[in-house]
């Protein structure tokens, strides 16, 4: 049996960057460059120009 608060499945909110709306920033976790989102373009797909590593959501 399960206890409370251990259920399949995610959360809302979990869902590793989605609902950030438009705005925000796509940020590198390697070197901290910064770039403004762009909408239609997961942060995750593009590649930081300055040091290559996949970027992130802010």
């Amino acid at each position: 049996m399960q206890g409370p608060g251990r259920g399949r499945g995610r959360g809302r909110g979990l869902g590793g960057g989605y609902g950030y709306g438009p705005g925000g920033e796509c940020v590198c976790p390697n070197c901290g460059y910064r770039e403004p989102h762009q909408v239609g373009t997961p942060c995750y797909s593009k590649k930081c120009p300055k040091c290559g590593a996949p970027m992130t959501r802010a």
